[in-house]
């Protein structure tokens, strides 16, 4: 016989899980109306995936304000302040990151893969860098507009992407650049969740004519994680050292996506019932079961554990199913 399946997606405690109820029946899988939930079906076969959802950040395309050559001013990003070390006859601290206009496509030193019609420079000097948040402020604005309202939300992990030019202006190899997203403590001390660390070479940057997308990722957040709920910040931070400064970076196109892992792919074979859990690559999980979903979770049965490496992992009852049966896929440590 064909089964009816119907379920929900919930959390549970400092880790995550997903609930499932299936019921042996003629028809269809069928999602049903639960607590914070809302109902729809879907005929014989139904697939999903894990919702990757794209966090708009302002001016993440340093489009603003728009210029015909060069301008210092930056919309929406606040400079580093300058160290006190900085000695500003050898050049103005705020003149050392700005934005510029792309040049024409067919200049020899057109960057092709520019979105939109501009980027931003940012000299390899110790501390010179540019970081945004829901409180930060910018050349315009005296006090924070809050544009940038996104914070990290437990269940979710979150993907940062930069577009990266480096070697330009006599820049050496081993150079470096670090690219971050952070939070705020209560003292509204910047402190750094993830980063990634950008070293130029050659052979990584081997033109000035094509941005490189560098990858920052943070792991699914977790409800006892100290930036659980608070809002996300992004830094771009030049972390040469005084021996290697000199040159400059080009960096463009900012992008941040988070991602919530799903069940899909419902279905059964033999008369075993399976789903495969859709997350984040190297996610381990704890897969329980019941025929009472009231009961407390140390209740139910643990049918074992999976690791999902690529990002796709499939669980497959070891024995046939009973006619309803409960699932929930917890993530472990």
């Amino acid at each position: 016989m064909k089964s009816k399946c119907s379920w929900t997606v919930c959390g549970f405690g400092a880790g995550w899980s997903f609930s499932m109820i299936v019921q042996r029946s003629r028809g269809f899988f069928r999602r049903v109306l639960g607590a914070g939930c809302l109902g729809w079906t879907v005929a014989a076969v139904w697939t999903a995936s894990a919702v990757t959802e794209t966090i708009p950040i302002p001016n993440g395309s340093f489009e603003s304000p728009a210029t015909a050559f060069v301008d210092t001013r930056i919309d929406s990003w606040q400079k580093t302040p300058k160290p006190v070390w900085y000695d500003e006859t050898q050049g103005l601290w705020d003149q050392l990151t700005g934005l510029f206009k792309n040049t024409d496509p067919g200049s020899p030193d057109h960057i092709h893969n520019c979105d939109g019609d501009q980027a931003i420079w940012l000299f390899a000097v110790p501390e010179v860098g540019l970081f945004q948040d829901y409180e930060t402020v910018d050349w315009d604005d005296a006090a924070p507009t809050h544009a940038f309202n996104a914070r990290f939300e437990v269940g979710k992990s979150y993907q940062l992407t930069v577009g990266v030019i480096g070697g330009t202006g006599g820049m050496r190899e081993g150079v470096s650049l670090q690219a971050s997203l952070y939070y705020r403590d209560a003292a509204s001390n910047r402190v750094v969740v993830a980063a990634t660390n950008i070293v130029y070479t050659r052979a990584q940057f081997p033109n000035a004519t094509n941005l490189v997308d560098i990858e920052l990722q943070v792991p699914t957040v977790q409800a006892a994680d100290p930036w659980a709920g608070q809002h996300i910040g992004i830094q771009l931070l030049s972390t040469v050292g005084f021996e290697l400064a000199g040159g400059y970076w080009d960096l463009d196109n900012v992008r941040l996506t988070a991602k919530a892992a799903a069940l899909v792919q419902p279905g059964f074979l033999d008369n075993r019932f399976g789903f495969s859990i859709d997350s984040e690559p190297g996610l381990r999980f704890e897969i329980l079961a019941t025929t009472n979903p009231s009961l407390p979770l140390a209740q139910w049965t643990s049918l074992g554990t999976v690791t999902n490496a690529s990002g796709m992992v499939r669980f497959t009852e070891p024995a046939p199913a009973p006619g309803t049966r409960f699932y929930r896929a917890r993530q472990l440590p």
